[in-house]
């Protein structure tokens, strides 16, 4: 179909301003692309004691050191800390935001530090997929399983995989102050140190080895890495829907970091 008169001068103007465009975008390329690029997100900010992100280290320190080395492609599995004991004293910490400022809990089937245990695993096997580590994730079929022989805990399950060679890593925080003591690894007990314990030790803290007589998990082969004590104003940032991918990344950034780094 024949252009009309007046499509065919509108044409040759859009012709033109293309024209015009496109040699604004060869010669000022800067300057477009800072009209159109999206805001960066924050950057994690860096290690310290007491760590800016996460607050105090354990106030009870250990004195072990992991020395012995791993293969680089050393299994490693993740759990999420109390994933089997909700509705059981062993449950977790409801959280500052629960206990004292009376919010509604992010899942009403659990206590908060399971949700954001939960967060955090997915968080660290994703990244650490991303990484190129051997790592994967555990998580028990039911919230609630009262036998801790049962094959499907964490605790049973750790006993199989750690006596196989696997890396058990559990994911926990701690409670708030005054009760809480900060964040930290406790290193499993059933075997000998090595260098990813220390890895996690250096960027988390340290607690002793024997904590509170030596608990549980560790005696099965788990590390537990304590984050943080799950209060202001860590807690405020994760429950901040504006917040929460930042900073459950910036977790996450961590604790692979220190995977990395302790089997390379």
């Amino acid at each position: 179909m024949p252009w009309q008169d007046g499509d065919h001068r509108g044409r040759c103007s859009n012709l033109v301003a293309l024209g015009v465009l496109t040699l604004t975008l060869l010669l000022c390329p800067t300057a477009t692309a800072q009209q159109v690029k999206t805001i960066p997100e924050a950057q994690c900010p860096a290690t310290g004691n007491p760590d800016p992100l996460l607050g105090p280290r354990t106030r009870i320190p250990g004195r072990w050191i992991g020395r012995g080395a791993v293969k680089p492609d050393l299994p490693i599995v993740v759990m999420a800390g109390h994933a089997d004991s909700q509705a059981m004293a062993s449950a977790g910490t409801p959280g500052f935001a629960v206990d004292k400022r009376r919010q509604p809990p992010m899942d009403p089937r659990m206590r908060d530090e399971l949700y954001w245990n939960l967060q955090v695993q997915k968080t660290v096997v994703r990244l650490g997929q991303a990484q190129g580590l051997n790592i994967s994730a555990y998580t028990p079929p039911a919230l609630t399983i009262p036998n801790d022989d049962d094959p499907r805990t964490n605790w049973s399950q750790a006993r199989v995989r750690s006596a196989r060679g696997e890396y058990i890593l559990e994911i926990h925080f701690d409670a708030y102050r005054p009760h809480g003591f900060g964040s930290g690894l406790i290193p499993a007990i059933n075997r000998p140190l090595n260098a990813v314990d220390e890895s996690l030790a250096k960027t988390f803290g340290r607690f002793p080895r024997l904590f509170r007589g030596g608990l549980g998990g560790p005696r099965r082969g788990i590390g537990i890495l304590e984050i943080a004590m799950l209060e202001p104003p860590l807690e405020n940032k994760l429950r901040n829907p504006t917040t929460r991918s930042q900073t459950l990344d910036c977790i996450g950034e961590r604790v692979v970091n220190a995977l990395v780094q302790g089997v390379s």
